[in-house]
């Protein structure tokens, strides 16, 4: 069991790096953006970002999904077939989208709000433009990208990544500080990204394309990924529809506000993303293997520990955190310093996002996709509820709470389904007490330390007993600790 807990970590690492760097500097927009423009400004962006993460899944439809799970079969391997006929399906169908939307142009428009945006009419068309043009680059880079992980090619996968994002950067820097542009400039530099990374792609597409498809292998690929669409739409729709909602219900102002202090909660975010990367080939591969249920019962335990840590610690510095002054720039810019409490709550709804990541496991291994959309379907429908019944009430704390209550939902509904589709022995029992810890320890901050000045210290002193719990209540030994601190390192060291 070690071995195979080495190549996830092994894995993990590898993509780790590159997504926590491609996310870190991409973060440095974050301080850039939000000490330049406006909240109203940075409500727009963020309002069409969240349309196109949706339509992202309504162009690829549960085609990355299925060639996830086709791509990794022995019977496909050394052949070119499930690449071309997904791709050439994929190429096909995202023309025609990106034609209709761009037909619909007004109707899209006023449905984004540009009554309320105040921007000039042939701009927020262009800002819609490149939108749709994001979109189709992006679409056309998923399978390819799968296609390198599926070949354990995550230092090539990881190079482009990592480019693109120091692309996007630069342009921002060049268009909004030498050229004096405004938020067009954001959608410009994402669009020139995406193009490089489709180009950067090219030769994996030339060595696995051909120009022709299976139909057979079209029916199979499109009866295992159709299902992800919905489910697919239904988790993009836990994740961004509070920020239409929120913008509905108040204005641009507001969302801009809620938008760049949700995008504090990245830490967890990052986690969670590497770990995704390498947890899904990770566990296709072992699923036959005998103790395979306790190998990822102890997977699903350390990751815990780990999102655990990263939320206490993040909750607990967070002041510090935004307070840091660079050259003039805040991590956060002042004017959106007034939603910094909605941060530790988004934490924790990424956490238990990852939660869903470990339980979904078990749908993908037995090929159960149809219960799926239901479950990611009723998460949606009670994010989308409780958005417009707290936010008139609490304004943007109630589209956190939102967002937090949906993903335990999500995550307790994929536990259960999960159990009985494949049965995994989780260590349960380790689990409730690591998250009474979080509990107790939330709760000493908040009604001994937060709001008090000169308290580094106790904080500190809070985080180290946090860690002593951990090992005290036997969740994680010392020696397990040392092993894959060892391990990690070690393999750092190599690479």
């Amino acid at each position: 069991m070690l071995d195979k807990l080495k190549e996830l970590s092994r894995e993990t690492v590898i993509y780790g790096i590159s997504t926590v760097l491609g996310r870190f500097l991409n973060f440095i927009l974050v301080p850039f953006h939000s000490n330049i423009f406006q909240p109203s400004d940075m409500g727009v962006v963020s309002n069409i970002y969240s349309y196109i993460a949706l339509f992202n899944i309504i162009f690829i439809y549960g085609m990355d999904s299925a060639y996830l799970k086709m791509g990794s079969l022995p019977e496909f391997k050394g052949t070119k077939k499930v690449f071309s006929t997904s791709y050439i399906i994929i190429f096909i169908t995202s023309v025609v989208f990106g034609v209709l939307f761009l037909a619909g142009m007004g109707g899209v428009s006023s449905f984004l709000g540009i009554e309320k945006s105040g921007l000039d009419p042939a701009k927020f068309h262009r800002l819609i433009m490149y939108g749709v043009g994001i979109l189709f680059f992006d679409v056309l880079t998923v399978i390819p990208f799968i296609t390198l992980r599926l070949q354990n090619k995550s230092l090539k996968f990881s190079q482009i990544r990592v480019a693109n994002i120091l692309i996007n950067i630069a342009l921002n820097l060049v268009l909004i500080l030498v050229l004096k542009m405004d938020i067009e400039a954001i959608f410009i530099a994402n669009f020139a990204a995406s193009v490089f990374s489709f180009v950067m792609l090219v030769p994996v597409i030339r060595e696995n394309l051909e120009l022709k498809t299976d139909g057979r292998l079209a029916v199979r690929i499109f009866k295992f990924g159709l299902p992800f669409m919905p489910a697919g739409l239904a988790a993009m729709l836990t994740q961004v529809v509070d920020k239409p909602i929120l913008e509905k219900l108040t204005d641009f102002k507001t969302l801009g506000i809620y938008q760049q202090n949700y995008k504090l909660s990245m830490f967890m975010m990052l986690y969670v993303s590497m770990f995704q990367y390498a947890w899904q080939p990770f566990f296709l591969k072992y699923a036959e293997d005998e103790g395979a249920g306790e190998l990822f019962s102890k997977v699903f335990t350390y990751f815990t520990i780990a999102g655990s840590f990263i939320l206490l610690f993040i909750t607990v510095f967070l002041d510090e955190i935004v307070g840091l002054n660079v050259a003039g720039f805040h991590l956060l810019g002042k004017a959106y310093w007034s939603g910094l409490y909605i941060v530790p709550v988004v934490l924790l709804g990424y956490l238990f996002y990852g939660f869903y990541i470990n339980f979904n496991a078990a749908f993908y291994i037995k090929e159960k996709s149809l219960p799926v959309p239901l479950l990611l379907g009723a998460g949606a429908l009670i994010n989308i509820a409780m958005n417009f019944a707290l936010i008139p009430l609490i304004g943007i704390m109630g589209a956190a709470l939102a967002t937090l209550f949906a993903y335990l939902f999500i995550a307790a509904a994929f536990y259960i389904g999960g159990q009985k589709t494949f049965k995994i022995p989780y260590e349960n029992k380790k689990i409730a007490v690591l998250l009474a810890l979080i509990v107790i320890s939330m709760a000493v901050y908040y009604l001994f330390i937060f709001g008090r000045e000169d308290v580094m210290f106790t904080k500190a002193a809070l985080i180290t007993g946090f860690i002593m719990a951990v090992l005290l209540a036997d969740i994680i030994s010392p020696r397990e600790a040392r092993t894959f601190k060892n391990l990690i390192s070690g393999r750092l060291r190599r690479r």
